[in-house]
């Protein structure tokens, strides 16, 4: 494999042929990025080529990962390169001094806390002495074909492909950059909660501007305020003295007996039972499910208490009364990785469209060295590494479940990625 994978790594589908028009990104930051890109690479041969060959729909589906963008490219006679570009990370401190000049700016501070990526932040990075976009011979390109040209045609397609991803995504210039977008929201937040807190009520207006910010965004895991008041002028209140401790109350009386005439040791399992289901239902409620929990038969549902129960005694239990002891501990592994999906998964076969199978063909295939790439036998959802005891399965629901063999039988290896090479990897790597 011709580098390491980043569970951060994001994929998406290859673009379609374009004729015509402007191959720059036509998004502010999709310009910008494509502007930067041609500074570093001037020659207006191989960028002329370049933007031919990412209108001509032959790059496959594209990765985006902290420190590179890869794809692969469909040339003549079957021919197939692997190219990425590579851009340095930004470190920590990097990052802290990015958002510490972020939150001078209350408009462009209270545009990403609104989900948006403002063109100003690049003044705050420049303020940070650094950079977002690439600069003078940060972007490094590596493609395995045969071209004198550096950068090769392959490569500053791809560029040009990513500024149309910047086009409907600008956050993934960050991802680039080395941060995924909910971790640098939470970063800034940070940062604003510590100005909020360390400004005092008679400095410049900067400090209020700063907490009036968060007070707009509640979902900063705090308000901003304390009993409706600013942290400034909270945190300069005079402490009080917490009132007395409340005596306690008498100890009641306890019956040996059970009230209901059940056992505590049920009772603690039908707890966690209800528990879980709330957590599913509140999941799908809140927008982070997809679906809705479905209803269960008697066996998934043996399968889920089995996975999901805390008491160890609960599976040995259902072993005996199911009438599957040999099947539950795998089927409860692979709910454990997966839930009902991964359950279906383990269980179902089935059929996907011919245009997924080729999207992950070209996916599995990306990050290879041509000698190093799998042999894959596939069948129904099933890819199966020649030989190596390994399985890839696709389930209904998008996700790519990693397989392993022991003793003939295939069992869960791990949790599922809509990353099929990621998915992979982590098999080879284990």
């Amino acid at each position: 494999m011709s580098d390491a994978y980043d569970d951060r790594a994001r994929g998406f589908t290859a673009f379609p042929p374009r004729k015509g028009g402007r191959t720059r990104g036509q998004s502010w930051w999709g310009g910008a990025w494509a502007e930067s890109m041609e500074d570093g690479w001037p020659e207006e041969a191989v960028l002329k080529k370049g933007r031919s060959l990412a209108r001509s729909g032959r790059l496959g589906p594209l990765s985006v990962a902290p420190g590179r963008i890869a794809t692969q490219v469909y040339g003549g006679a079957d021919e197939l390169y692997s190219v990425r570009l590579e851009l340095p990370e930004l470190d920590d401190d990097q990052w802290d001094a990015l958002w510490e000049r972020t939150v001078d700016r209350p408009a462009e501070t209270e545009a990403l806390l609104a989900g948006e990526l403002p063109p100003d932040l690049l003044e705050a990075a420049e303020d940070a002495r650094l950079g977002l976009l690439p600069g003078y011979g940060e972007l490094a390109p590596d493609c395995d074909c045969d071209e004198p040209d550096h950068p090769c045609a392959h490569a500053v397609a791809l560029g040009y492909q990513f500024s149309w991803l910047l086009d409907e995504e600008p956050q993934l210039l960050l991802l680039v950059r080395g941060r995924e977008w909910p971790q640098a929201l939470e970063e800034l937040k940070s940062a604003l909660l510590v100005r909020a807190m360390t400004e005092d009520d008679d400095s410049d207006d900067d400090a209020v501007e700063t907490v009036e910010v968060v007070e707009r965004h509640p979902g900063a895991r705090a308000t901003g305020t304390v009993d409706g008041t600013p942290f400034a002028e909270a945190y300069a209140r005079p402490v009080v003295p917490l009132p007395a401790l409340p005596p306690l109350p008498e100890a009641p009386e306890v019956s040996s007996e059970p009230v209901t005439g059940i056992e505590a040791d049920p009772l603690e399992r039908l707890v966690a039972d209800a528990a879980v289901r709330a957590r599913e239902l509140l999941s799908y409620t809140l927008g982070l499910a997809g679906e809705p929990p479905r209803p269960l038969d008697v066996w998934q549902d043996t399968v889920r208490i089995a996975a999901t129960h805390p008491d160890p005694q609960v599976p040995r239990r259902l072993r005996e009364s199911c009438g599957k002891p040999d099947e539950l501990d795998r089927a409860a592994e692979a709910w454990r990785f997966g839930g009902g999906a991964g359950l279906e998964v383990l269980e179902e076969a089935w059929e996907p469209p011919r245009s997924e199978v080729a999207r992950a063909r070209t996916a599995l295939s990306t990050g290879w060295e041509d000698d190093e790439s799998p042999d894959l036998v596939v069948r129904d959802n099933r890819w199966t590494l020649s030989g190596r005891g390994l399985q890839l399965r696709y389930g209904r629901d998008g996700r790519w479940y990693p397989y392993r063999e022991r003793s003939g039988t295939w069992w869960p290896a791990g949790p599922p990625t809509h990353d099929p090479d990621l998915a992979l990897a982590t098999l080879l790597d284990d």
